[in-house]
């Protein structure tokens, strides 16, 4: 690419969920979800299967089926649609274990906390639930000076989130909820 073809790029923390509750919460499958698949008087068709990077599965009979971005009963209905060609009426069950959802579901913990990553969102999880995923903050933390960045009808926010009053002075007030594709940075403190 020649440098006149060169286009800026612009940081994406744009993944937005589509929950602005915890309460209206459902579990989305992403890649690399294990899938059990259980088709109703059909064992030769049901098994277990990985949800591919690309976010498709294949299945005896049908391949290539998208899973990523839809909750275990659309895929079950896709799967009964798709095995209809095979299958007189065709009841799938579909089962996700162990699964951490899609990127956009996550939640991404950066900067000083013990062990920062990417945590599988669970209904109603809270700032403290989060902390206890990551192994709490590090020596060098700015807890009370973190943020929440999260995407509030397709517009970037910021909010304080005050992990040091919650973990070390046991301020339950502190105690937020986190939502699907939140991101938790934990400055690191200049002393």
């Amino acid at each position: 690419m020649r440098q006149s073809e060169r286009r800026p790029i612009t940081p994406s923390t744009g993944y937005g969920s589509q929950t602005t509750s915890p309460d209206q919460y459902n579990y989305l499958i992403g890649p690399g979800d294990q899938v059990q698949i259980f088709v109703w008087r059909n064992p030769e068709v049901s098994q277990s299967i990985t949800v591919r990077p690309d976010g498709k599965i294949s299945t005896p009979l049908v391949e290539d089926l998208q899973a990523s971005g839809k909750t275990p009963t659309q895929l079950a209905r896709d799967l009964e649609k798709a095995l209809e060609t095979y299958i007189r009426q065709p009841i799938v069950t579909v089962i996700v274990a162990g699964g951490i959802g899609p990127y956009s579901e996550q939640i991404r913990v950066v900067g000083q906390a013990t062990k920062p990553q990417a945590i599988a969102y669970k209904r109603k999880m809270t700032l403290l639930d989060v902390m206890i995923a990551v192994g709490g903050l590090t020596e060098f933390a700015d807890g009370n000076k973190a943020k929440v960045v999260r995407i509030v009808d397709g517009e970037q926010k910021e909010y304080l989130a005050r992990v040091d009053d919650l973990l070390n002075d046991g301020d339950i007030d502190a105690n937020v909820d986190m939502l699907p594709g939140d991101i938790l940075i934990i400055p690191e403190s200049w002393f």
